[in-house]
């Protein structure tokens, strides 16, 4: 059980809870596969001890290097792990080197996400092999396992996501048609990493104007408007989830970053800030809604799971939203963290930190973790501290080739890196 300390200072409260919410990817991880388990509990439709999620596979191992940094497990411990996920990935099961969102994690057999959702996943795979890059960086001792994750990423065909109007698709399965549902990836939302490690690849590139034609000219992606004070560049109205702002950049380093529609550090900042915005206006009258209590993104709910945001607010706080805002707005973060721990421990702080979210009005708390809303935690929280993911992430050649050739300007992009 994590233990509940109160009155820690600032950056010791910090480190005991991206310690303790580490813990969901370094015992909670699949015994067989290493990869990470879609959540911690209650009943889905599926075994929820061998279902393993490639996205959330992808944000755990960056949160296990931190625990490597860190000290908290040895770095043997987590080399070996990953050695041990790559070999499992390679025998999996891939759709032109397109994972699906869901693995058996011990067969490597693709478990389908939703009925006809069993082929691959492109915004999932991206999510992996940011992960998987930033694993093969920070190993540096070992180069055959860099070399064996390169030729993951290598074999990912982007381009068999491509549909005949330029759109990149997020699903697809080789052996059937699109679908009439068929999903674009269109911002802006999370998947601006799938545009750039597409675009970055030497063996299945995209072209760019799959990014400016398609993804940048969607109704959802430019915003531009006026909330309390804050200009909020992209997204729909009100920024929707705060994750559509905090997964492209858990890896990719967004201080400095700019293309031709945002600056994405400002894009980060004011997505949290407007988030926050609305939880301060507090329209419909939740219970427990303040400057210590922020943060609505898709989360567990009473009634399901639920993309929470300004505009689909059902007085539900997950943890995650307000948390992984730390790099991009340290003070707001930095109380909730506080009050969450210090005040609310009691109910929502036990094994691998905060549990996914709690909603005071209902006297409701989730019983379980999601995968991909605790990693973003240990990460946000390391990045925020040294900013060690954004540099592992960033500084490979995949991303830069992919941000050079999709427009993009940072001052730690590095010429020389072709």
């Amino acid at each position: 059980m994590a233990q509940l300390i109160r009155g820690l200072d600032d950056a010791a409260l910090r480190d005991r809870v991206a310690q303790a919410t580490a813990l969901y990817f370094l015992d909670w991880s699949h015994p067989v596969s290493g990869m990470a388990r879609e959540r911690s509990g209650g009943s889905h439709g599926y075994d929820i001890h061998e279902t393993v999620t490639t996205g959330g596979t992808g944000f755990g191992l960056l949160a296990q290097i931190v625990a490597a940094e860190r000290g908290w497990r040895p770095r043997q411990q987590i080399l070996d792990r990953v050695a041990r996920l790559t070999g499992f990935l390679e025998g999996a099961d891939r759709f032109d080197g397109v994972f699906p969102h869901f693995l058996n994690g011990t067969t490597g057999r693709v478990q389908p996400f939703s009925p006809g959702d069993d082929g691959g996943d492109l915004v999932e795979t991206a999510f992996l092999m940011l992960g998987l890059l930033g694993a093969a960086a920070y190993f540096h001792e070992e180069p055959e396992l860099g070399r064996r994750i390169a030729a993951l990423y290598d074999s990912v065909n982007w381009a068999a996501h491509l549909r005949e109007d330029g759109a990149l698709m997020w699903h697809h399965h080789p052996d059937r048609p699109w679908p009439a549902n068929a999903l674009p990836v269109r911002g802006w939302n999370e998947a601006l990493p799938v545009f750039v490690l597409a675009a970055g690849s030497r063996s299945h590139p995209i072209p760019a104007a799959s990014y400016h034609q398609s993804w940048a000219t969607a109704p959802a992606f430019r915003n531009g408007r006026d909330y309390g004070g804050t200009v909020l560049p992209l997204g729909p109205d009100w920024g929707g989830p705060l994750f559509l702002s905090q997964y492209p950049f858990l890896g990719i380093d967004p201080r400095g970053l700019r293309d031709a529609y945002a600056d994405y550090g400002i894009q980060a900042r004011a997505h949290a800030l407007v988030n926050r915005h609305h939880c301060l206006l507090n329209p419909h009258g939740w219970a427990g809604y303040g400057p210590d209590c922020w943060g609505l993104t898709a989360s567990y709910d009473p009634r399901g799971y639920v993309a929470h945001s300004p505009t689909e607010d059902t007085g539900t706080i997950t943890p995650t939203a307000a948390l992984s805002s730390l790099p991009f707005a340290p003070a707001e973060a930095m109380v909730v963290l506080r009050y969450l721990h210090d005040d609310l421990g009691g109910r929502i702080w036990g094994e691998a930190g905060f549990v996914d979210a709690f909603n005071l009005t209902h006297d409701w708390v989730a019983e379980s973790r999601l995968a991909i809303d605790q990693a973003p935690i240990v990460i946000g929280l390391e990045n925020y501290r040294s900013g060690l993911l954004w540099r592992l992430v960033s500084g490979r050649a995949e991303v830069q080739r992919g941000l050079r050739a999709l427009g993009f300007t940072a001052p730690w992009l590095d010429p020389a890196i072709a």
